[in-house]
């Protein structure tokens, strides 16, 4: 068993609630305590260690038992942490013009593959969180990129993680599909 300091339910909360609900408490926190976040949904794993990464707190690990998720993350000090944000941002609207001015650029999904298959903007690439590190190599680094979630928040880490890995031209679409009215389309 793992001593933690506070012990966070979010089981049966999909992307962003874990994250916000993650967010919300550690500030409550002291530098220094250790969360369990209990989670089931998949994606948590990566989604919390890309938050804690961009947010200057420690992600310690996570186990698995019986199909639930427990994170622990360490809260840093102030000194130790500063939230990075990608710095280039286009509206739901922008991207819409210009896929309807029939630019060639890559819209990529960050989102789960379930999320994927049910809606996603016609012609994007899916390409999970969790993978990103794996698969971004086979991406054209010189590939105009913009990066889609539901709400913006994963696609601002994987725009982060991207433009680390050397991507130049890549921009987060915020608020993601939560708000898109554009084409769509699924693979079920």
């Amino acid at each position: 068993m793992i001593e933690t300091d506070f012990v966070l339910d979010a089981k049966g909360l999909a992307c962003p609630m874990p994250i916000v609900k993650t967010r919300k408490i550690m500030k409550e926190m002291e530098p220094g305590n250790v969360l369990e976040v209990q989670a089931t949904d998949k994606g948590s794993t990566a989604d919390l260690k890309a938050w804690a990464e961009g947010s200057g707190h420690y992600y310690l690990g996570t186990t698995e038992e019986a199909g639930v998720l427990t994170h622990y993350v360490r809260k840093s000090s102030e000194e130790e942490q500063v939230e990075r944000k990608h710095p280039h941002v286009v509206s739901n609207e922008q991207l819409k013009a210009i896929l309807e001015g029939h630019r060639e650029v890559l819209v990529l999904d960050v989102r789960e593959s379930a999320e994927y298959a049910f809606n996603h903007i016609l012609g994007a690439k899916s390409l999970p969180l969790g993978d990103l590190e794996s698969e971004s190599m086979n991406l054209d680094k010189e590939a105009e990129i913009y990066v889609v979630c539901r709400t913006g928040n994963r696609s601002d880490i994987a725009s982060q993680k991207l433009a680390e890995s050397g991507f130049s031209r890549v921009k987060n679409v915020v608020p993601g599909m939560s708000e898109w009215n554009g084409p769509t389309e699924k693979i079920l």
